[in-house]
């Protein structure tokens, strides 16, 4: 089977199936349609050629008078975030059993999947548009209707970010659009276009606002703390683990090859602010009380040294960032299902009124132990690998590269202090007296985190298999630029 079509189609014909189901057994339908979606995904991986070329392409005419064409295809950047994606979709819905969600909650769910698959396989800027806004309307109505705390004016404030990003992009790609003399929006024409250095200076800037808001990236990212804080645990793991992939998936596929002349006089500010957030959202979380937002601020720090390593510019960099992208999101999931399950058995997620957790929970303290070990980058876990190619990729990306490299590098020290202080905290030390009888994970809780620890190892000790998928894809990425 090679119709790409059908990973787009299926989790939007679950969204409406799903929205119909009222009973508790939605849970279940939504986790058979996202194993079926999983397995659909799976011949796309194995009949995958590495190299550089776009594969699994199909395209139709959508809006004739405008030329506006349908167009979708893999190559080696976008198949990781199609894997990730479909992927960690059956994970995060397993991961919500607890919370007893009915039908219109899944519903979202898939919808919001299908914009996150077409972000990735869109081969055109209107359908990547359309999928980018597609993606944002279901998360926003997760977070505002099953959140918690002053939710409305937190979603708004997120809503008024991205949709402001998205606003700039698309004058953007209506300006590109009419370069071409309104006939084409597919990528293929884009980034072919002769742009002027006056055009591909504000292009570059509309592009990568919209980008860095979704990453996000310091210092466009006060939405997301309090975002990733108040949503529900599994708008959370999507925001996390999948949707701030697609600001660092279209600085790959769009902005680079869209404006190289630009990437290259302009790229080392972008760097120096994902380096910048490497060190404050590091700082910041070691002072979080909060284990969720401890979290968020940790992701900010990620994040920023994986844009770093896009804006590299090297084959490491970039390799590395698309390594990490999907580790990262592995790892996240991981991190905020661990607390979400602290916090139902105990009522809290204050750091200050938890400790001695292991002595009544000794699996999840292991598994919790692995996953974090896997986010700080300890040697034969998944981060090890992807940190060691950025910083390498930083390194030797500039002049100045190894005063970047020893900037980035400060996420190994304080990701240590701030996630084994997490660890700290909730597992080892006193026990709080109305914590005495909390039970251990079991069920569906087990099979979630066992599948993310065995990939935290298998990836930590086996990652040629992802880099050999990009290696290609981003080789010709460089070549365009440079």
């Amino acid at each position: 089977m090679d119709n790409l079509f059908i990973l787009l189609i299926l989790p939007a014909i679950s969204a409406i199936i799903l929205a119909f189901i009222k009973t508790s057994s939605a849970k279940w339908a939504a986790l058979v349609l996202s194993l079926i979606q999983l397995g659909l995904t799976l011949p796309f991986i194995c009949n995958f050629v590495p190299d550089a070329s776009i594969q699994f392409s199909q395209s139709w005419n959508w809006i004739t008078s405008l030329g506006i064409q349908f167009q979708i295809g893999l190559d080696g950047i976008s198949l990781p975030m199609l894997i990730l994606t479909n992927g960690l979709i059956p994970l995060i819905i397993l991961a919500s059993f607890g919370h007893q969600q009915k039908g219109g909650f899944y519903g979202l769910v898939s919808f919001m999947q299908a914009g996150l698959v077409l972000v990735f396989i869109s081969l055109d800027a209107f359908s990547f548009y359309m999928g980018w806004e597609a993606a944002l309307i279901p998360i926003y109505f997760i977070c505002a209707l099953w959140g918690d705390g002053n939710r409305i004016s937190i979603n708004l404030k997120f809503f008024v970010y991205t949709f402001f990003g998205s606003l700039l992009m698309l004058i953007a790609i209506v300006y590109l659009y009419q370069q071409t003399g309104g006939r084409d929006m597919s990528w293929a024409t884009l980034t072919k276009l002769d742009l002027t250095d006056g055009a591909q200076n504000w292009v570059f800037w509309a592009f990568f606002i919209a980008f860095a808001i979704k990453i996000p990236l310091f210092p466009l990212h006060s939405w997301q703390p309090d975002t990733y804080t108040h949503a529900p645990s599994t708008g959370t793991m999507l925001l996390s683990g999948i949707m701030l992939k697609m600001g660092l998936f279209g600085l790959l596929r769009w902005l680079l090859p869209l404006t190289p002349e630009a990437v290259l006089r302009y790229g080392h500010i972008a760097l120096i602010m994902g380096l910048i957030g490497v060190v404050y959202g590091s700082i910041i979380a070691f002072k979080m009380k909060d284990a969720k937002r401890l979290i968020a601020y940790s992701s900010i720090a990620h994040v920023g040294l994986i844009a770093a390593g896009i804006f590299s510019l090297t084959q490491e960099g970039i390799q590395g960032a698309i390594l990490q992208m999907i580790n990262h999101g592995i790892s996240v999931v991981g991190l905020f299902f661990a607390i979400d399950i602290i916090q139902q058995r105990t009522g809290t997620r204050n750091l200050d009124e938890l400790g001695g957790l292991a002595s009544n929970m000794p699996i999840l303290a292991i598994t919790f132990l692995i996953i974090i070990m896997g986010a700080v980058g300890l040697p034969l876990t998944n981060g090890f690998i992807g940190e060691f190619l950025l910083l390498k990729g930083i390194f030797s990306g500039s002049d100045n590269g190894v005063w970047y490299a020893v900037i980035g590098g400060t996420t190994l020290i304080l990701g240590a202090v701030y996630m084994l202080r997490l660890f700290q905290k909730t597992m080892l030390g006193q026990i709080n007296d109305s914590h005495v009888h909390v039970a251990d994970i079991k069920g569906y809780e087990v099979v979630v985190l066992s599948i993310i620890v065995i990939l935290i190892i298998l990836i930590g000790v086996l990652p040629n298999g992802l880099l050999h998928l990009s290696e290609a894809s981003v080789s010709q990425l460089l070549q365009q630029i440079k």
